[in-house]
């Protein structure tokens, strides 16, 4: 049975300010859950309405009821199972391969959906501005499906670090150059920004390498596309040219 003092800590770990001071994150569904108990995640509890997990230790493990887990949820259809897991401790970041540099993406699917895309196309480093999305935030992490334990985010000064890398930096942009028709390198920094806002002009002003997607349509009306969509268009430009 879950109490109350548990109920107040799970749904408390939905606000980034309470996971940063208890750092601990919500993980829901097996398929999550079952990924991040095979990486180097720790888990902090699990609680469960089947005999599921059967290998978890039952003193990090709590059978509750369904009610009970409608309390503590944070999707608007309950799964069968919720777990806490510890906040690692931020890895830092290296100047090798590509990488994927977020600037301001602000919706949490959004952002799950990127950290799947780099796992798919091996890319190993998301680097964030210090005002994107939390990747702790429950919808992102259940936007992964599990990515979240192999690719690794990181958040800072974004201007900054751009200034003082050695890779080749790439912004995505309206008016860039088509993608379809560049030499992409193997290393490298592709930079995406803010959903209606795109990449901020500080930040602008220090790529030079600026890329776009090209319109088919024969109305040219479209404005933009999700930059998650946009993310994956972009990466399997890479891969494809590497």
């Amino acid at each position: 049975m879950v109490s109350k003092n548990q109920i107040k800590l799970i749904t408390s770990l939905q606000q980034k300010k309470y996971r940063q001071s208890h750092q601990l994150f919500i993980a829901e569904g097996v398929k999550v859950i079952q990924e991040l108990l095979q990486s180097n995640f720790v888990l902090e509890h699990l609680y469960v309405t089947e005999n599921i997990f059967e290998a978890i230790d039952t003193s990090k493990k709590t059978p509750i009821q369904e009610s009970d887990l409608k309390k503590i949820t944070c999707l608007a259809t309950p799964n069968n199972c919720l777990a806490l897991f510890k906040i690692p401790k931020a890895k830092t970041t290296n100047n090798k391969g590509l990488k994927v540099a977020l600037d301001d993406v602000r919706d949490p699917g959004n952002l799950g959906t990127i950290i799947r895309l780099c796992d798919w196309y091996g890319v190993e480093e998301l680097v964030c501005s210090e005002q994107t999305v939390d990747v702790y935030n429950p919808k992102v992490v259940q936007a992964t499906m599990g990515s979240i334990s192999r690719v690794n985010v990181t958040y800072l000064n974004l201007e900054r670090y751009i200034q003082e890398t050695n890779l080749p930096v790439f912004g995505t942009f309206m008016d860039g150059k088509n993608v379809y028709k560049e030499n992409l390198p193997q290393e490298g920094i592709l930079v995406l920004g803010n959903e209606a806002n795109g990449i901020s002009k500080n930040l602008e002003n220090l790529i030079s390498n600026k890329l776009a997607i090209p319109r088919f349509g024969n109305l040219q009306q479209t404005e933009s596309l999700n930059v998650a969509t946009a993310t994956a268009i972009f990466l399997s430009e890479f891969k494809r040219n590497s």
